[in-house]
């Protein structure tokens, strides 16, 4: 046994399995136990000593264990494996005389952990499985370790040029190959390739079909597995495979015809790529006689409130072939037509209502009768045309009610609540938050809290529940404490973990002490100074979890918040204190710093006066905070700062004129004398483009809005370059704070305009590239709005500005003002737009995009009637110009809406 766990820890992998092979049952067993606990101490070295044992220790275990369920486990082991995978042959040399019924056993064990994705993975099961004579074991893991397996043979084996050369060699083709649909994502080496596009000619979609041809895989169930995919949905780039597979295959008109009910499904439902190719198969299908009317009615009903413009015009020009065709189809059909007189785009509304009127005229009266309530929904700019169609049917139609402007409601501010009452309540919240690294403020901040307060009221009980439920948690095993020591202070807390050690002993107090002074500095950008915040946060709270009672006698924070928002009631604070006080226990200085910058500050002249009668240090700096402090950061009127020439090709950037839009902050009142060292960043004036940030801008933390909640402006002017960067750079999840920082509002603010920040973010947001960023502008927008904070003239401003710098593209702000508008707060939307179209009319020529944006102001205009004043400055020349172009008409519909007065 001591000659075997020498070769391991030389890293001599075969002579390990030798050695294995020579023990006997008794000594396997003796070497397994001293197998474990040098894994074990593995753990704890260095990470290339590590890497010398992973393979012999993996061997070595496996031919040890005498029981299926354990070898697997030993096998799967993470920190057993590397970037090779394992090596297999080694491991069927420890296994080889070994029953076959446990071979089989052990195989399907191993094709059931998730973790077994390599392609020596697959090899070692597809082995295994032949020597016991039983299936192949077939799951997600071993799907994915066969797609890695033959790439690797692809790539290496120079006998095989081609993906068609391996394939034609696998002995498990045909039963692998229809089940790489089974999985939520497809096997991510399907998108691996040596040249060309991933569905080129060696490609698995084209190889795949290629294969069937030869009778080599079963074509039926290759079709069946793809297009169940595609029924089951998801996102575009899940689906890609299997759509692929599908156009590879090149269905015959009886295989599409047998599937008619999965095409339907997967043009009303499916993403745009999927609906675009259902809706192809049923064209062809119509056009060969094999859809029926009925059929084509379900689809269309589906289709034609898609907001894909390109599919809902395919499908009216569908319907008028059909139409055209078979008078007979003109009962069932039309009123399908008419339902897209409610839909949001005018130019299908338009095309809807000219293809009904082309029609209606054979109709018989009940159909027209049926047909006028859906015109009801036309605007003013079709109204004409509708009633020559409809005649005295629209005119019964009721008195449409007056406006009414539908806006969210206001979140209410949600109390944090009650301490933490029971350990049991605690450590659970602990655990959550350890494992997560979440930074949810409510959860975090009552658990940091509480782990102050049992500490002190609790401590015994408090740290045997939290050894138990942290357990696997790497710095709890038995690492060296120095190793623990050096990760901690070497790298920035992920959230409650340091406190948590700390208080488990397993962080020494000199590692505390040296975390304290080096992890707490300031930062370079308003990501990591607000980060700093928090870091300081956490190693003052591990410094008083380990402290004596009895010497620090902190009861509690001082800094947790009253509400969800992170802002402190400042009679709250006063209270705090008094207890501080009655206990003579000193408030750590990162703790009320944080407590300062929290509470709230307007309109507490009596709170003032109760805590100067306090007779404490704290007491009289918070009075004096609470009278006097003005804004962390005042935000400065705009500058703009020239832009750095672009690189490359990359156009727009570099050209003359190109601004960034940005807003400096002047100095304020976190001053260096009054405030810990991790404060003191937000206490500079910071210049637009002084600090250039490094951090991944994706990253978020519900911190940054927490630590300054009654200063939200200022927080918008140092994270609007994360805005910019998702309106100029493509940037995904740079808005995700948006709606939070609207939500954080300071109390003195209520019912007055939000800050020129906040509108400048509100600005880049809405111009965000990502979907997902403008609709998070969009609910910022209107909440705003809710708020009565929100002025339109202002954010029209912002954002014609931006578009004037090329910051901004038309058609993204044409999107997010349709999302706005379409929850019903259309006189929200227009006050805004009416602000941008004089800037962007006056454009020569016309910007990209613009009849978009008229068309959400027509159709604003059209719901809820004009804004105040005159038409936009250039709108009637707009209209006037001649011709049918989106913009043209656009123009002309608005001014209709505006009841035609004159533009300049």
């Amino acid at each position: 046994m001591n000659e075997l766990l020498t070769e391991v820890r030389d890293g001599r992998t075969r002579d390990a399995a030798l050695l294995v092979a020579d023990l006997d049952r008794a000594g396997r067993k003796e070497a397994l136990a001293g197998l474990k606990l040098l894994r074990k101490e593995a753990r704890g070295w260095d990470w290339r000593e590590r890497t010398k044992v992973r393979h012999p220790l993996l061997v070595a275990g496996a031919g040890c264990h005498t029981g299926a369920a354990a070898c697997a486990a030993w096998i799967g082991g993470q920190d057993l494996r590397d970037w090779s995978g394992i090596p297999h042959e080694l491991l069927l040399k420890v296994l080889a005389d070994r029953e076959p019924v446990w071979l089989g056993d052990l195989s399907h064990r191993l094709a059931a952990r998730p973790t077994a994705t390599s392609g020596t993975d697959f090899q070692l099961v597809q082995e295994l499985a032949r020597i016991a004579r039983c299936p192949l074991p077939v799951t997600a893991s071993v799907v994915e370790a066969w797609v890695a397996s033959v790439n690797t043979v692809r790539l290496h084996d120079r006998k095989h040029q081609t993906l068609i050369g391996v394939l034609r060699e696998e002995t498990d083709l045909g039963v692998l190959a229809p089940r790489l649909f089974d999985g939520i994502e497809p096997p991510s080496g399907l998108y691996w390739y040596d040249h060309g596009d991933a569905v080129g000619a060696d490609g698995w979609p084209t190889v795949l079909a290629t294969l069937a041809g030869e009778g080599l895989v079963e074509r039926g169930a290759l079709i069946d597995g793809a297009v169940n995919r595609l029924l089951r949905g998801g996102r575009p780039g899940d689906l890609r495979f299997s759509l692929a597979v599908v156009r590879a295959l090149e269905l015959t008109a009886d295989e599409e015809a047998e599937r008619v009910p999965d095409w339907i499904a997967m043009a009303a439902d499916g993403v745009a790529p999927v609906a675009g190719h259902a809706q192809g198969v049923l064209t062809r299908l119509d056009a060969l006689g094999r859809l029926t009317t009925s059929d084509l009615a379900d689809v269309s009903a589906s289709i034609l409130f898609r907001t894909e413009k390109k599919l809902v015009r395919a499908q009216l020009v569908l319907l008028g072939k059909v139409l055209r065709r078979d008078p007979a189809s003109v009962e069932p059909l039309l009123p399908v037509v008419a339902e897209a007189f409610g839909h949001e785009d005018m130019d299908i509304r338009e095309r809807a209502l000219k293809l009904t009127a082309r029609h209606l005229t054979t109709a018989p009266a009940s159909l027209r009768e049926e047909l006028a309530p859906a015109a009801a929904q036309l605007g003013p700019m079709h109204r004409e045309l509708a009633r020559e169609l409809f005649g005295d049917l629209l005119d019964g139609e009721r008195q449409a009610p007056p406006y009414e402007e539908a806006l969210p409601p206001v979140p209410a501010l949600r109390p944090l609540g009650a301490a933490v009452a029971t350990v049991s309540e605690l450590v659970e919240e602990v655990a959550a938050l350890v494992k997560t690294g979440s930074l949810e403020t409510t959860p975090f901040e009552r658990a940091l809290d509480g782990l102050i307060r049992h500490s002190r009221s609790d401590r015994t009980a408090l740290t045997e529940a939290l050894r138990d439920a942290l357990a696997g948690q790497w710095w709890l095993e038995d690492q060296p404490r120095s190793q623990v020591d050096r990760w901690f202070t070497t790298s920035s807390p992920r959230g409650l973990d340091i406190v948590a050690a700390a208080l488990l002993g397993r962080v020494s107090a000199d590692a505390v002490a040296d975390g304290r002074a080096r992890r707490t500095d300031t930062g370079r950008c308003a990501h990591a100074a607000l980060d700093r915040v928090l870091y300081a946060r956490l190693w003052e709270a591990a410094s008083l979890v380990r402290a004596d009672r009895r010497a620090h006698p902190v009861p509690f924070l001082l800094a947790t918040p009253t509400w969800h928002t992170g802002a402190l009631d400042a009679a709250e604070l006063v209270e705090r204190l008094r207890t501080y006080r009655d206990l003579g226990a000193l408030p750590g200085p990162v703790d009320f710093g944080q407590a300062l910058l929290r509470v709230n500050r307007s309109g507490e002249d009596r709170v003032a006066e109760e805590a100067a009668l306090l007779g404490t240090a704290e007491g009289d700096r918070l009075a004096i905070w609470l009278r006097t402090a003005g804004p962390v950061a005042p935000v400065l009127p705009r500058g703009l700062d020239s832009d750095h020439p672009t690189r490359g090709d990359r156009p727009g950037r570099g050209a003359p004129g190109a601004r960034r839009v940005l807003l400096p902050t002047a100095e304020g009142s976190v001053t260096a004398a009054e405030f810990p060292r991790a404060f003191h960043w937000l206490g500079h004036a910071r210049h637009a483009h002084g600090n250039p940030c490094y951090h991944e801008f994706s990253a978020r933390s519900e911190h940054w809005l927490a630590a300054l909640p009654q200063d939200p402006d200022s927080v918008a002017a140092w994270l609007t370059p994360t805005l910019m960067h998702g309106a100029e750079g493509g940037m995904r999840g740079s808005a995700w704070f948006l709606p939070r920082l609207v939500e954080a509002r300071d109390g003195s603010a209520e019912g007055r305009p939000a800050g020129e920040a906040t509108h400048l973010a509100l600005a880049y947001g809405l111009g965000a590239r990502h979907p997902e960023d403008r609709l998070s502008a969009v609910d910022a927008l209107l909440l705003l709005a809710a708020q009565g904070r929100l002025d339109p003239a202002l954010l029209g401003r912002e954002l014609a500005m931006l578009v004037d710098r090329q910051l901004l593209k038309i058609n993204r702000l044409a999107d997010s003002a349709r999302t706005a508008a379409s929850t019903g707060a259309y006189r929200t939307v227009l006050a805004v737009l009416s602000s941008v179209l004089p800037t962007l009319l006056a454009h020569e020529p016309a910007p990209r995009g613009l009849g978009e944006i008229l068309a959400v102001a027509a159709e604003c205009a059209e719901r809820c009637g004009p804004v105040a004043g005159e038409p936009a400055a250039g709108l009637a020349a707009a209209a006037g110009r001649g011709g049918t172009s989106q913009l043209v008409r656009q123009a002309g519909r608005l001014l209709a809406a505006w009841g035609g007065a004159a533009g300049s």
